[in-house]
């Protein structure tokens, strides 16, 4: 791979449309339209563009392409994912050197290593395209929207006789254009006599017309767990770029989204053919773990820094900001690198490979005039009532954990509840969910207060703020517990008349 850290890399949001058209086919005009001022026409350009994938075609699969174009005012290497209807995030890295034409830089496919993992990545298409471009302008002058006309001409790599060649018509969105707009202009073309594109994106076609068409979707499973499962996977991929993206909330989400695995796993263990201690709900839970050392500090520092915003200046006393605040955004970098460490691990590849095969693999056969197993939301329940009992009886030293099993059962619950259509349990386990949680965040900022103080009183510091602040972070915690019985009833109530 070839290495890339130029600042010159950028994200771009693309907003587009793509129409199949005729040689013969007349462009359109766009006169009469009152969003658009004048029409300009760039110089004619020649794009070249080698696209890169696996054996596999992976990134096809998952609708991501990655380029290496020259020619036209954009040249350089490409990557486009998914980001809603008619729109792509395309991450763009400067062309390089002539040393390093297959080479694909490092950082830009680090953004797709949860797909690719340890496959190679090679040339799969090779495709010229001739351009003209109509520049559209509002009538303050901005410019709106580009009209692209393209003849190209294709082939799959190493297979001169795939040549393919075919016209085509590109529709994209300026700036900060209204999305409506788009539909306007679309229709201008499709009254020309264009059609919608049946393919996403040139790459596609050349692979269907290759005989080496993008990997087919598979079908959802049929079970409503195995389907939740298959979801949360293909989450986890999503969360796994933004979370390399240092986008907010990002490593809580992926966190999230590890645990609703590993709980519906749990809840459907004969569904999936594994035990309560496999190897999988353990990777699960450890890459959880390392997720949590930066997502804690990002709580950490927010609810600090809102804290102390609230609080009247006079109250703020010493450099208790620089410890708290900038303190934990420190240590989340330093979590973040951790996280972003175990994600470029063989481990974690294995990881992501295996619960695509669970996934994808069928159900363990049962034994003749067995029935099939069938999720329910009893054996969820269950942990949560009999850790609400465990909890009562609790000593006081015991109590903040005992609090913290009720979360995790009322967690799993959710899930499950979730995935076999039981909404209003799902919603009452939340509310248990978000209450202790809110508990447990309580419990970790004390001991994080409490230490911090100490540090400071040492330095000499005036520990004011800090006693303040352990006080409200006790009040929360007691405001969560008053609140604890009414939502465990509620919970009982919906899950009798779920039966």
């Amino acid at each position: 791979m070839a290495k890339s850290s130029d600042p010159a890399n950028s994200r771009y949001l693309e907003i587009e449309r793509k129409f199949e058209v005729f040689e013969s086919t007349v462009k359109p005009s766009f006169e009469g339209l009152s969003s658009i001022g004048r029409a300009e026409r760039s110089p004619s350009q020649q794009l070249d563009a080698v696209y890169f994938d696996t054996p596999a075609h992976d990134l096809a699969a998952r609708h991501v392409t990655l380029r290496r174009r020259t020619g036209g005012t954009d040249a350089g290497w490409h990557l486009k994912l998914p980001a809603g209807p008619d729109a792509r995030t395309e991450v763009r890295v400067p062309l390089g050197d002539e040393s390093t034409l297959d080479a694909v830089p490092e950082d830009l496919l680090d953004v797709v290593l949860a797909i690719v993992r340890d496959r190679p990545v090679g040339p799969v298409a090779r495709i010229s395209t001739s351009r003209t471009v109509d520049v559209l302008y509002g009538p303050d002058g901005g410019a709106l929207a580009e009209f692209c006309d393209d003849d190209v001409v294709a082939r799959a790599e190493d297979d001169e006789e795939s040549e393919q060649r075919w016209r085509e018509w590109e529709l994209e969105l300026t700036g900060g254009a209204d999305r409506e707009l788009m539909d306007r202009l679309a229709n201008r073309l499709l009254d020309a006599g264009a059609v919608p594109a049946g393919h996403g994106s040139k790459l596609a076609r050349v692979l269907e017309g290759s005989g080496t068409d993008e990997p087919a979707a598979a079908e959802p499973p049929a079970d409503p767990v195995h389907r939740a499962v298959a979801e949360q996977v293909e989450q986890l991929i999503v969360w796994d770029r933004a979370v390399r993206a240092d986008a907010y909330d990002s490593v809580h989400q992926m966190r999230v989204t590890t645990r609703k695995i590993r709980s519906l796993l749990q809840a459907s263990e004969g569904a999936f053919g594994i035990s309560d201690d496999a190897w999988i709900l353990d990777e699960l839970r450890q890459l959880a773990a390392v997720l949590g050392v930066a997502r804690d500090a990002e709580v950490l520092a927010e609810r600090y820094e809102k804290a102390l915003d609230e609080l009247p200046k006079e109250l703020v006393r010493g450099p208790v900001h620089e410890r708290l605040v900038d303190g934990a955004k420190k240590h989340y970098k330093s979590g973040l690198r951790r996280s972003l460490i175990a994600m470029r691990s063989q481990r974690y590849f294995r990881l992501l490979d295996a619960l695509e095969g669970l996934v994808a693999a069928e159900p363990p056969p049962t034994q003749p005039g067995e029935e099939p197993a069938q999720v329910t939301i009893e054996s969820a329940y269950k942990r949560v009532r009999k850790a609400a009992k465990a909890a009562a009886q609790a000593a006081d030293t015991e109590k903040d954990e005992a609090l913290h099993r009720i979360r995790k059962g009322a967690k799993r619950l959710r899930y499950t509840a979730a995935a076999t259509g039981e909404g209003k349990v799902s919603d009452r386990a939340k509310t248990i969910q978000t209450l202790l949680g809110d508990h447990q965040d309580s419990v970790v900022s004390r001991t994080h207060l409490r230490h911090q103080a100490e540090t400071a009183h040492a330095a000499g510091e005036d520990t004011f703020t800090y006693g303040l602040l352990y006080q409200q972070e006790d009040d929360l915690a007691r405001r969560s517990r008053a609140q604890l019985d009414a939502a465990l009833r509620k919970l009982d109530k919906s899950v009798r008349k779920a039966r």
